[in-house]
């Protein structure tokens, strides 16, 4: 789902950004892909913690990596645990990498010192290029963001074990709806591209890929409660059931309950979640598993503020929403906290499979199923009388509970219904030094919208959040619903990949080549009467790369890769969305904006040393036809579009190093300094503004975080810090938000196995430990801030983007055990 993006309150007919609906869903389906631990490379050993490494035991996991130059592979089998609390490189925050592309890493070190309900996001914070923008300390708001090397959330891919979680109308990911912290085994970040096998379209800004933890070989579990700052709970239980009558087969399933209330203002989050997987493994490699989460929430809304209400209120006051409903008010009573809380469902899951087919031929293939709903509604208006259905008048005369002058409160509902299918499919043929690979991508994707409208009675009640029972929303004389919006889209994309991996000089040299075609087909029908009925698409685009790494010995290495990405406009370019009273546009769609292209390269160094482990990366991307969704002005208001924001410039250098357990203390520091320009000036209003050669919009210029763990077996502490440099919030430059440098600890103890429990700990964490109020990223940017003469002379007048405030100091104590 999309966040909603907008300042409240925000009547239907308002001319602000339009609301980014959170895609609450349920989703259903199946994925393939081996799931393989990879193993340290000779000269990098790790010895095990002395006290029990988790809270879990796994199962067997195998690796399969070059062995030192001979090129010789060797299959190493240990169990997952061996992968110890305290041996991790750097805390768990960098390991080991031997391809031809940057990749950054989370393991269990890190995550298992983390509060247990931090998201995807909020674990790969530290990571070279992540820009992280929260809106609480926990994770539980979907009001949140992460940038790449300056590209947001919507250019990134998000792939859990082969199968794709990104929202299927607007590419956004909404991480607390991918899994619990405690099932992950590892969370990766490919800051440059995907892979050539990635189910994704719009992976420009690179790719974050999730798994599983495997299930355990015996019996047990694993369980947790938690309690902290604004009366946090969270409670987690995970039960494994072994191999199943020694069937080979094994599975996990977990449950937990977490809620909290509202840092800053008014109401309660509540989250349920249940993960689950089912594995069976037999013979050389051959694996087949079903997957998949399912995550139900209610959450209240954080209001994103303009640089003046920051300045004006800071995180109270206007800043936040009313406790009681007060018509009486400056809003009116629209801004009630109850009418802004959003109830979402998703539910999805996979079947990855890897068969062995013969010595030389394996097949990876993951059929996959999501199904999603949720509602983010808002206070708002309408008028009883003067009623439109799009741009056609209506007859129709409304009776709204406590109308004043024909015009009452109501709820403005953005629902979102969506179902997704699809499968994976590659062949792997392995002969002398070359990998061939032959692959298949389908995917089918079906998503409605609707904007209905839910009448307040006096004491600021509005039925159904959901919105899902028509009889509970306005409705017109002849009984059908009023609708602000109203569009259904079918999307079908077909993509057929073909890549080869040679192997040289006894594995020193490697050599990636490949390319994938993607045939995307878009087919929507906007129900509002207007200018537009049917919003079709077709985009065809090949797409290819080149990737070469060098060994120069068993501990240097520099890589080089050239990858091509593209993007279909989101559905946000697609219809146009009214305001009921006065037929005025909300959105207004641009169909025929072209998709955006990027070419990025990357040549890096990397180490493995005895005791160091880092890389250097310098990164260039080049972009043409970028896409901008921002505010537009149509007939003197300004409304939310899409444009096309021309050309952009990308260039900048990444770099992490980290060290191995050293006295039980591991270090960890990462950092990016980026320099991305605007290549011309954007149309506006008739005019050029004069953008060319301006810093883009969410591109701060200099980016660092550290981290210092300490583990000795029993005691453990790690200490964070991370500083984000400014960035420009208009494409002008004319508003940017301030730097701003946090702080987070963790510390706790784990004590030996008692009785039937297996390490049980102790740990308290601290968000934020220095209470530091700030901007933690740009909600909506703008073209300008201030109004701008053209080129050709005219006035572009001003608009303020909006801004996410950061979390506040939190405290949370959570006690573990495996069992």
């Amino acid at each position: 789902m999309i966040v909603p993006s907008f300042r409240f309150p925000v009547p239907h007919a308002s001319a602000g950004p339009r609301p980014r609906r959170q895609r609450a869903a349920l989703w259903f389906g199946a994925a393939a892909s081996a799931l393989l631990t990879i193993s340290p490379p000779a000269n990098a050993e790790t010895k095990p913690s002395k006290a029990a490494p988790s809270a879990r035991t796994s199962a067997p996991a195998r690796a399969r990596v070059p062995d030192g130059p001979s090129g010789v592979e060797r299959i190493t089998v240990r169990r997952q645990s061996d992968q110890a609390t305290g041996a991790q490189p750097g805390g768990g925050l960098i390991r080991p990498q031997s391809g031809t592309r940057a990749v950054s890493t989370v393991g269990r070190d890190f995550m298992d010192r983390q509060p247990p309900m931090a998201t995807a996001y909020q674990l790969a914070a530290m990571l070279p290029g992540a820009n992280v923008a929260t809106s609480d300390p926990f994770g539980f708001s979907p009001a949140t963001n992460i940038t790449v090397r300056g590209l947001s959330n919507d250019s990134l891919g998000y792939v859990l074990e082969g199968m794709p979680l990104n929202d299927v109308a607007y590419y956004n990911g909404y991480p607390s709806q991918f899994a619990d912290s405690e099932n992950y085994r590892e969370v990766a970040l490919a800051q440059g591209s995907a892979d050539l096998d990635s189910p994704v379209l719009n992976a420009s800004g690179g790719l974050m890929n999730l798994t599983f933890l495997d299930p355990g070989m015996k019996p047990g579990g694993y369980a947790s409660a938690s309690y902290g700052s604004y009366d946090t709970n969270r409670e987690f239980l995970r039960l494994e059931t072994g191999d199943i009558a020694h069937s080979g087969v094994r599975a996990f399933v977990s449950y937990s309950h977490g809620a909290t209330d509202n840092w800053r203002g008014p109401g309660r989050d509540k989250r349920h979640h249940i993960d689950f997987k089912i594995l069976k493994a037999w013979g050389r490699e051959n694996r087949a598993s079903l997957l998949g989460s399912w995550n139900s929430t209610v959450t209240s809304y954080y209001p994103q503020v303009t640089a003046a209400d920051w300045k004006a209120y800071g995180i109270h006051g206007a800043n936040d929403l009313a406790a009681r409903y007060d018509v009486n008010n400056a809003n009116g009573g629209t801004d009630y906290w109850k009418l802004w809380r959003a109830p979402e469902r998703t539910f999805y899951a996979g079947t990855p499979v890897h068969l062995r087919l013969t010595d030389h031929l394996t097949l990876d293939t993951t059929p996959y199923a999501q199904l999603a709903y949720g509602n983010v509604p808002g206070g708002s208006t309408l008028s009883e009388t003067g009623l439109y259905s799009g741009t056609q008048p209506l007859p129709d005369t409304l009776n709204l509970p406590g109308a004043v002058d024909g015009v009452a409160n109501v709820r403005t509902n953005y629902t979102q219904r969506s179902y997704r299918s699809g499968f994976t499919a590659s062949l792997h043929y392995r002969t002398g030094r070359n990998d061939f690979m032959l692959g298949y991508w389908y995917d089918y994707s079906d998503d409605t919208e609707q904007q209905p409208f839910t009448t307040v009675d006096g004491h600021g009640h509005a039925a159904d959040i959901w919105s899902t029972k028509r009889r509970d929303t306005v409705l017109l004389a002849d009984r059908s619903q009023l609708l602000g919006g109203s569009n259904h889209t079918i999307s079908q994309t077909n993509a057929l990949y073909l890549g080869d991996h040679l192997s040289l000089l006894r594995d020193r040299l490697s050599i990636d080549a490949g390319i994938k075609v993607v045939m995307l087909t878009r087919n929507g029908t906007n129900a509002m009467p207007g200018p537009q009925y049917r919003a079709n698409a077709n985009d065809v685009e090949p797409l290819p790369r080149l990737g070469v790494r060098y060994r120069i010995d068993d501990a240097n290495q520099i890589f080089f890769n050239a990858t091509t990405n593209f993007r279909a406009p989101d559905e946000t370019a697609f219809y146009n969305t009214y305001n009921p009273s006065s037929g005025a546009l909300n959105a207004a769609a641009t169909p025929d904006t072209r998709p955006e292209y990027s070419i990025t390269e990357e040549l890096g160094y990397r180490r493995t040393g005895r005791w160091i482990i880092g890389s250097l990366t310098l990164f260039n991307y080049n972009f043409t036809n970028r896409q901008v969704s921002t505010l537009v002005s149509q007939n003197g208001a300004l409304v939310s579009s899409t444009v096309n924001g021309g050309g952009q410039t990308t260039r900048g250098v990444d770099v992490e190093i980290g060290t191995r357990p050293w006295h039980h203390f591991s270090p960890y520091v990462s950092g990016e300094y980026l320099h991305a320009t605007i290549d011309n000036d954007m149309v506006v209003d008739g005019d050029l503004l004069p953008t060319k050669g301006r810093t883009a919009v969410r591109s701060p210029t200099l980016q660092a975080s550290a981290g210092l763990t300490y583990d000795d077996g029993h005691f453990f502490a790690v200490a964070t810090v991370r500083y984000t440099g400014h960035q420009y919030a208009t494409f002008m430059n004319d508003e940017r938000v301030s730097d701003h440098t946090t702080g987070d600890l963790a510390f706790g103890y784990r004590f030996r196995d008692a009785v039937h429990l297996h390490a049980p700990t102790l740990r308290m964490n601290f968000v934020n430990i220095a209470n530091t109020h700030y901007l933690s990223g740009i909600a909506a940017p703008t073209f300008n801030a201030r109004d701008t003469t053209g080129r050709h002379g005219s006035t572009i007048a001003g608009s303020a983007p909006t801004y996410y405030i950061g979390g506040g100091f939190a405290a949370l104590f959570t006690a573990s055990t495996g069992f």
